[in-house]
């Protein structure tokens, strides 16, 4: 459930994984998203805790991972029961779920992101700006 928008503050977003979440935020304009960094999944709620004072964020868009066909499978219906925790932990916080597909391939086409020490990109926070851009050039709350 959506709450009603603040007009002002920065619009954060999250590629939420397992093991590893992606991170991204607005400006305070709303028109340019900025990929931040890579978080341990375990620590997202602290480090969004931390964020959501430090930045004015004020809206969490959080990537919901549908089938192709447009589905809700698996891995999309345990997004968004975190996305219901994370309602309950900041229950100021308007959070938008967004259809994320293909937004990891369309980082990675860019040649973006930071390698890990097994030699993996990792994109996640790359695939969190470009979700976020989505959101912002719509400018509308479309959702999922």
């Amino acid at each position: 459930m959506n709450k009603a928008v603040v007009a002002t503050g920065k619009i954060a977003a999250l590629d939420l994984g397992e093991v590893r979440t992606g991170v991204a935020i607005s400006d305070s304009g709303r028109t340019l998203a900025r990929p931040v960094e890579v978080v341990a999944s375990g620590e997202i709620e602290d480090y969004l805790h931390r964020m959501i004072v430090e930045e004015s964020v004020v809206e969490i868009v959080v990537g919901v991972p549908k089938t192709m066909r447009g589905e809700v499978g698996f891995q999309a219906q345990r997004i968004l029961s975190k996305i219901d925790a994370l309602e309950d932990m900041f229950p100021n916080i308007a959070f938008v779920r967004w259809d994320e597909r293909l937004t990891t391939r369309i980082a990675a086409s860019g040649g973006g992101g930071k390698k890990s020490k097994k030699g993996v990109r990792r994109l996640d926070h790359l695939a969190a700006a470009t979700m976020l851009q989505e959101y912002l050039d719509r400018g509308a709350r479309e959702g999922v």
